[in-house]
């Protein structure tokens, strides 16, 4: 049995840096058969029902979502399983592993190294880890921090963010379009004051070659690991890896779950004063005043938005929902006598924030449809 047959390739980045974007337009050029795990923080997997209702058809793709913790310790054993559940498909080709967006990549990358030393007829191999960096947040609210000496108010969110830069050997610069070429370039000077080494590629939107990721020399933790005094320390430090990803960066999230709809005008208003302890919002949305689509809601920092998706199955014509229900019994399951699938499912990330006051702030959003 040869080695080193499928790469693997993971994608880090923080809150809202583009991360799932980039994970549809690779998967758009992708020919060959290749798996994706994606692994969002939230108990529900929003990342990878975003990629099955955008319309992107794979048809040689298997999809595995692992959620309610990260990859990068508390589902550490349950990511590596699937790797090796997956590896044994001699019909996979390569692996693309969306991390969430508070994981460290140098757990991630040390569960790899780990994997191979003990499985000496592994077929798959650690490619490249890729940090996907929103330029534009970083310009606008990080930059100066990035390069101080100071402690600041959100060192905690910094130490992460600094974390996914350090460790890579591929760094994504998303959002290019939204700053000037001398603020683009500042970026790039306090980007390589944190890491020398890594390759920089521009993008908009997400735009970039898979040949790029994949046709390139192979990750190596060991030089990685040397590119940053910083995170050589991290990795020697012992801590408790349950809180890795939460208490010690202060970050937490919950999912807000309601069947009734938002009022469009109130729920816009709540956007316009949105709370600034909110990281990272995503999720599913309706209104009161269309029955009919979805609607997709995000925020990230300063930036945030609505966008119309595809329709409820509930609001297909009777002829196709009878059809539907008939062939996928299943859909029932979580049907509501009034308002059949529609439901807002939103994830909420932040740090500092009290649940109970964005609940409420939610609820005065929400109005009985009759």
């Amino acid at each position: 049995m040869s080695k080193r047959e499928v790469p693997i390739v993971v994608i880090t980045g923080y809150l809202g840096s583009g991360k799932t974007t980039l994970m549809q337009n690779i998967l758009k050029q992708e020919k060959r058969k290749i798996a994706l795990i994606v692994n969002d923080m939230g108990s529900i997997n929003i990342d990878a029902s975003i990629l099955n209702k955008t319309g992107n058809q794979v048809a040689q793709l298997e999809m595995v979502e692992m959620q309610n913790g990260c990859i990068c310790c508390t589902l550490r054993d349950e990511f590596m399983a699937e790797i090796e559940r997956l590896l044994n498909d001699r019909s996979i080709e390569a692996i693309f592993v969306e991390a969430s967006g508070i994981s460290e990549p140098s757990s991630i990358a040390g569960a790899f190294l780990n994997y191979e030393a003990m499985s000496e007829n592994t077929r798959g191999y650690l490619k490249t880890v890729v940090s996907v960096v929103d330029v534009d947040r970083i310009y606008r609210e990080f930059l100066h921090t990035l390069t101080a000496e100071e402690d600041t108010e959100d060192g905690d969110v910094i130490n992460l963010i600094i974390d996914q830069i350090e460790f890579c050997n591929m760094m994504i610069l998303n959002k290019t379009d939204l700053l000037t070429q001398e603020q683009l370039d500042e970026v790039k000077t306090g980007l390589r004051s944190l890491q020398q080494e890594a390759e920089m590629i521009e993008c908009v939107n997400g735009q970039v070659d898979l040949d790029v990721l994949l046709n390139r020399e192979d990750f190596d933790f060991d030089e990685v690991e040397a590119y940053s005094a910083v995170q050589r320390a991290l990795n020697n430090c012992e801590h408790d890896d349950e809180k890795a990803c939460v208490d010690e960066y202060g970050i937490s999230s919950f999912v807000f779950e309601e069947r009734k709809p938002f009022n469009r005008e109130a729920f816009n208003k709540l956007i316009e004063e949105y709370p600034e302890a909110l990281i990272r919002t995503k999720g599913y949305i309706w209104f009161s005043d269309d029955w009919k689509h979805i609607q997709l809601f995000e925020q990230a920092g300063r930036n945030a938005s609505i966008t119309e998706l595809t329709e409820w199955v509930s609001a297909w014509p009777d002829e196709e929902l009878d059809k539907v229900v008939s062939d996928f019994p299943d859909i029932k399951d979580d049907w509501d006598e009034t308002y059949g699938d529609r439901c807002n499912q939103v994830v909420f990330i932040g740090k500092g924030y009290e649940k109970s006051e964005i609940v409420r702030l939610l609820y005065e959003c929400i109005e009985e449809a009759g």
